[in-house]
């Protein structure tokens, strides 16, 4: 006799991989998830979306209000600038520069830092105790302030913020990481590895640095929005990204003195900029979640 085969729902739990199901269940995960697959498309296929250059001038279309407002034109749906710029197509653009520092900015602050909290962590002694003293002296010095006197210095090109931005940031990633280093020479695996004479680098990449990775994910996704709203304050104080580069700090600032009256000029970029962090904050936190080993056996 044939057994039947069970077509329950215990069976259908197991079709879409854990995150997935993790994704679905969290709200604020999946609008963040949405919010930056979009910013990331932007970026990615920006000419092809943006139907307007967005250095192209036109003089008969300065301030124009946006599509839905009365005066609107259909062609420019979030209105033009005063110089005659479509808005919608500098904020796509300005999604390229802003993923794309917020981004490697971040790879280089984790380099440095994942690198200087391994040392720290696991060797201990003076080297902790110097590398500790480095990042209390950074510490100690506003990052904003920091970041400013950098980009004065140098020239404000992409590759310039992304150094910059990336060599202030590392403190979070050494002291994180430090920490979790401490924690792990104490388990067993680890003492285990030692007491056979296994090499330092091989416990440091086999044993302890797989281990540590969860966490740096969910640091390096958070850190991206504060990479981006530094790269952005920058740029509105003028220092940042230089014309004919577009973002959307240079944005906000070309758009201040238009506020009273043509409120779309600055309001767009700005509310491009708030969603596309929070988006990217929602993220992170869904990510903690997903990589909290209390919630490894959540389906």
């Amino acid at each position: 006799m044939k057994k039947k085969t069970s077509t329950g729902t215990g069976n259908k739990r197991h079709v879409f991989p854990r995150w997935m199901r993790m994704l679905w269940r969290s709200k604020t995960g999946l609008v963040g998830f949405i919010i930056v697959s979009v910013a990331m498309i932007f970026a990615i296929f920006a000419p092809w979306i943006a139907p307007f250059d967005p250095n192209q001038m036109n003089p008969l279309a300065m301030l124009k209000p946006p599509a839905f407002m009365e005066g609107g034109d259909p062609q420019y749906l979030l209105g033009t600038d005063n110089l005659g710029h479509d808005i919608f197509s500098r904020i796509v653009y300005g999604a390229r520069v802003s993923m794309l520092i917020g981004v490697f900015s971040v790879v280089v602050a984790g380099i440095i830092g994942t690198l200087f909290g391994l040392l720290a962590g696991y060797y201990g002694g003076i080297l902790d105790s110097i590398i500790m003293r480095i990042t209390d002296a950074f510490h100690s010095i506003p990052r904003t302030l920091l970041a400013l006197v950098a980009v004065s210095v140098m020239s404000g090109s992409v590759l310039t913020l992304i150094i910059v931005i990336g060599v202030t940031g590392w403190i979070t990633y050494a002291r994180l990481i430090r920490s979790e280093v401490l924690s792990l020479k104490q388990r067993e695996f680890v003492k285990a590895a030692i007491t056979i004479g296994t090499p330092d680098y091989k416990i440091i990449l086999k044993h302890i640095l797989p281990n540590v990775f969860s966490s740096f994910i969910v640091v390096s996704t958070l850190a991206v929005a504060t990479s981006i709203i530094a790269e952005s304050s920058l740029s509105f104080l003028g220092l940042g990204i230089q014309p004919p580069n577009v973002s959307w700090g240079g944005m906000l600032s070309d758009g201040r003195d238009y506020l009273a009256t043509n409120w779309w000029v600055a309001t767009m970029p700005g509310i491009a900029l708030t969603v596309t962090v929070l988006g990217i904050m929602f993220l992170g936190n869904w990510l903690r979640d997903l990589l909290d080993p209390y919630n490894q056996g959540l389906q």
